[in-house]
């Protein structure tokens, strides 16, 4: 990793720099797949799972029977943990549900807002490299409790078998339909239809580089999706009373999960600085996934600022998925947050606890894309369809004034449809 010292602001832009791609070799293969996805259905999904997932797929969709294995196949202590982050997710996104006000802006004119379901949507998780089951939870569950009709999953399957734990995340979580399909051709399907898939209204979830150009693509074809994506990021604000091992342990979690993800530690500490790299490397020849963690470490940064509000600014303009506080009265900065994903405020908040059962959601904007985007939540399975009534009174009173700006903007036929009105009276 690199270490930078007291940086500049005209270098903040190296430092903010996350790993660079082409996609312009990307695209047309994702291109490819989509047409053929659209034009021959199942037998392109068929072929493209023979071809990248190395099984026959004879049969795409995940039988009833699979479901009433998978929780016999779980260990209990799995179950009880799964049950609990559901509970807790749940609990969280539920209080986001919004009751409509009607108001009366003016006499006889009263306008309001309802939140209504998204009828289809369709659910991507990786299920490749690791079985996200976590993401199901995330991604299935407001999406219920928005009152969507459809819930449908597509998920990798190695061998042709999905991981039981993502299928008991999916029946707990009100999935109503899983695919086993992965990768672009996924998007393809549930972006477009097949003969086995529904087509949805919008598609959410993670994915690789693959994926993310796919959903990119299919909104050019009037599907909507969560937001843009990145590789998997996280930044940690740390003073003197931080511990090293505690903010090597954050920086590594995230480092697990792929070449391409990023941590970066902003500290006021010299200590920090040289114990948090000591640490690293101490955990690092503990992790089964080492290797991927000192790829993404390459791309890491130490940084060492004189206070926390020069940290906090150079945290905002970084805009990380996620930010941890790791420092004394972590509230007293707390507010000074202005781009993130989701924030960890004090020394015992860890990052895995937003990833897996705290209540939050993990699917977070990445890439800078915080300064724009929020993670998903109950506002992403909804939208929300404004209405308005005007009686007699209001017409009245309101008409003039939309006459009179329909006349200045030359629209004649919309002055008219109010003056028809008025002339009826």
């Amino acid at each position: 990793m690199r270490t930078y010292v007291n940086p500049p602001k005209d270098t903040w832009p190296e430092i903010v720099q996350r790993s660079q791609f082409d996609n312009s070799e990307i695209e047309p293969i994702v291109a490819e797949i989509l047409s053929e996805v659209k034009s021959k259905g199942d037998a392109a999904l068929r072929s493209y799972t023979q071809k990248f997932d190395k099984w026959d797929a004879q049969t795409l969709k995940a039988p009833e029977a699979v479901f009433d294995e998978a929780e016999k196949l779980l260990d209990k202590n799995l179950i009880e943990a799964i049950q609990l982050a559901a509970k807790n997710i749940e609990k969280f996104h539920r209080l986001q549900t919004e009751d409509f006000a009607k108001v009366e802006t003016m006499p006889g004119v009263s306008c309001w807002r309802k939140s209504l379901p998204i009828e289809k949507v369709g659910l991507y998780v990786p299920g490749g490299t690791a079985p996200l089951f976590s993401s199901v939870l995330m991604l299935a569950i407001p999406a219920r409790l928005a009152g969507c009709k459809e819930i449908v999953l597509c998920t990798p399957a190695p061998q042709g078998k999905i991981h039981p734990a993502m299928l008991y995340a999916a029946q707990l979580a009100g999935v109503t339909q899983v695919f086993k399909v992965g990768g672009a051709q996924a998007i393809a399907a549930m972006a477009f239809g097949t003969e086995s898939i529904p087509a949805v209204y919008k598609i959410a979830g993670p994915g690789n580089q693959f994926v993310t150009k796919a959903k990119q693509m299919v909104t050019q074809s009037g599907v909507a999706i969560d937001m843009p994506a990145g590789p998997s990021e996280v930044l940690v604000i740390a003073d003197d009373t931080a511990r090293a091992d505690f903010v090597a342990a954050d920086m590594l979690s995230q480092a697990e999960h792929g070449n391409d993800s990023q941590a970066i530690l902003i500290t006021t500490s010299h200590r920090l600085v040289s114990e948090v790299k000591e640490a690293l490397e101490k955990q690092l020849k503990e992790l089964p996934r080492a290797d991927f963690c000192r790829k993404s470490l390459e791309n890491s940064k130490l940084v060492f600022v004189e206070n926390l509000s020069r940290a906090m600014e150079l945290s905002n303009f970084y805009a990380p998925e996620h930010l941890i506080l790791a420092v004394d009265n972590p509230e007293d900065i707390a507010n000074s947050v202005t781009n993130a994903g989701s924030v960890f405020l004090g020394h015992y908040s860890c990052e895995s606890a937003g990833d897996y059962a705290s209540g939050t959601n993990h699917t977070l904007p990445t890439n800078g894309y915080a300064t724009a985007y929020s993670g998903v939540s109950l506002d992403s399975f909804i939208k929300k369809v404004t209405f308005q009534q005007l009686t007699v009174e209001g017409l009245k009173n309101l008409g003039p004034a939309i006459m009179c700006m329909a006349k200045a903007e030359e629209l004649e036929a919309h002055s008219k449809a109010v003056e028809v009105r008025l002339n009826s009276l």
